[in-house]
């Protein structure tokens, strides 16, 4: 029987289903972690999707997402600020220590790369103090570049370390996510660096589709199904020292239709296949 100890399913994968419904298909399925998105936290509310989870005997393994520290007015910012604590909370709550960070894009009408990046550093240095005194890692997830401008302007592994770097590894962490850094010349090179920092936080897997969805947002698939390298990346990620676990995360509208049941049989057979043989 292949080991599913690390396997984990995040809930957009499974987008039509409550957490309800997503806990108890991990239960049937013998998946032991889930990495819920706050939306449907929100619509479980809290305090039940905490005991939802941990009733079903179930990890957290992350939770999606905080981010969006790019607005550039004040109360943009205060309100960016209010909705990251309230995130590091949750994450309290349910019981995980890792907090996706979506950092945003451009604010609306502007062309400033370089300040909206700068605004990312500053937001940073207003959260860690906070999440550390919950015990709560920011774990920055770099974005393929086709969403920089309206979703996060960290691009690249690299980038994501180079925010990190101020904070201690506990506090600040980065995601290695296949659909988004797939495609780096340089991701040998930083999952290596990631690893020496101790600052791998997670490890999402999902396949690059061609052609490009008319939404680009809905262009992943099941691990097999595009051009991505799942045994090279996978390799680097475990050479690096990465022992956690392992979510799939799939936006695409063919698998949201399509009976939740049997996209988590599909995927465990694809995990089997072509992600556990490299972990």
């Amino acid at each position: 029987m292949p080991d599913f100890s690390r396997l984990a399913l995040n809930s957009a994968t499974t987008k039509k289903w409550t957490l309800a419904e997503a806990v108890d298909g991990c239960v049937r399925a013998g998946i032991p972690a889930i990495g819920p998105w706050r939306d449907i936290v929100a619509d479980a509310g809290l305090d039940k999707a905490a005991r939802l989870i941990k009733d079903a005997g179930l990890r957290v393994s992350s939770l999606c997402r905080g981010g969006f520290l790019t607005a550039a007015d004040p109360e943009g910012l205060a309100a960016a600020l209010a909705d990251n604590r309230a995130a590091i909370l949750e994450a309290v709550a349910l019981g995980t220590q890792e907090l996706f960070l979506v950092v945003g894009g451009l604010a609306p009408g502007e062309k400033d790369v370089v300040a909206a990046r700068r605004r990312v550093s500053e937001r940073l240095e207003d959260l860690v103090p906070f999440a550390v005194e919950h015990g709560v890692r920011l774990v920055l997830e770099p974005l393929h570049p086709m969403y920089a401008a309206d979703r996060a302007l960290i691009s690249t592994l690299g980038q994501a370390l180079d925010l990190a770097a101020p904070y201690a590894p506990s506090a600040v962490g980065v995601a290695v996510d296949t659909f988004h850094v797939w495609w780096d010349p340089e991701l040998k090179e930083q999952i290596e660096r990631a690893g020496r920092e101790r600052r791998i936080a997670s490890y999402q897997v999902c396949d690059f589709n061609l052609p490009i969805a008319a939404d680009a947002l809905l262009s992943r698939g099941m691990m097999g199904d595009g051009v991505i390298d799942f045994a090279t990346i996978g390799t680097w990620v475990r050479d690096a020292g990465y022992t956690g676990d392992i979510e799939v995360e799939i936006f695409n509208q063919d698998i949201w239709d399509a009976d939740g049941h049997a996209v988590l049989e599909t995927m465990k057979q694809r995990y089997a296949d072509l992600v556990l043989p490299f972990s």
